[in-house]
């Protein structure tokens, strides 16, 4: 009789954990509103580095009379502006399509669980970063190179 007791508390607490660990629809659609509002800020920062980035000339960027610049520093400056505003929004466009398919696992219901073990990434994690694809031991071994993203794509496929 003691022994069915025990097994049977060992099921409530393992699916009290399960529990704790899985989103509710209440924080799926908590995250959704964090997303679509980090998405249009991401929307509005790359059409003002757009408009920075790809201006006609010199003189539309700046302002001078003359098309040709003063000094060849000068011309160096604008030339590593571009490249800069031009490297910020390839940034943003990368994030932006992270942010696209957090969104989607927010519909697919498969949202906060990690894609590469299939265990569920913390809220806290979720908070700071709501496009996480993996929970952080993955995350880690990711970024010390012991796995690769290629590699359990492949083995997802």
């Amino acid at each position: 009789m003691a022994q069915k007791r025990k097994k049977a508390s060992r099921k409530q607490v393992s699916s009290t954990r399960t529990k704790k660990n899985s989103l509710t629809a209440t924080d799926r659609e908590k995250f959704r509103k964090i997303l679509l509002e980090k998405r249009r800020e991401i929307l509005i920062n790359v059409s003002e580095f757009e408009d920075e980035a790809l201006r006609k000339s010199r003189q539309d960027a700046t302002g001078d009379l003359s098309s040709m610049p003063i000094h060849m520093a000068d011309l160096g400056t604008d030339n590593y502006e571009q490249e800069f505003a031009l490297g910020l929004m390839n940034s943003e466009r990368k994030l932006l399509r992270e942010i696209d398919e957090a969104l989607e696992r927010i519909e697919q219901k498969t949202y906060g669980t990690c894609q590469a073990t299939g265990k569920p990434i913390g809220k806290a994690r979720l908070a700071a970063q709501p496009w996480a694809r993996y929970c952080v031991e993955h995350a880690r071994l990711l970024e010390q190179g012991l796995v690769r993203e290629e590699e359990e794509e492949q083995a997802s496929a």
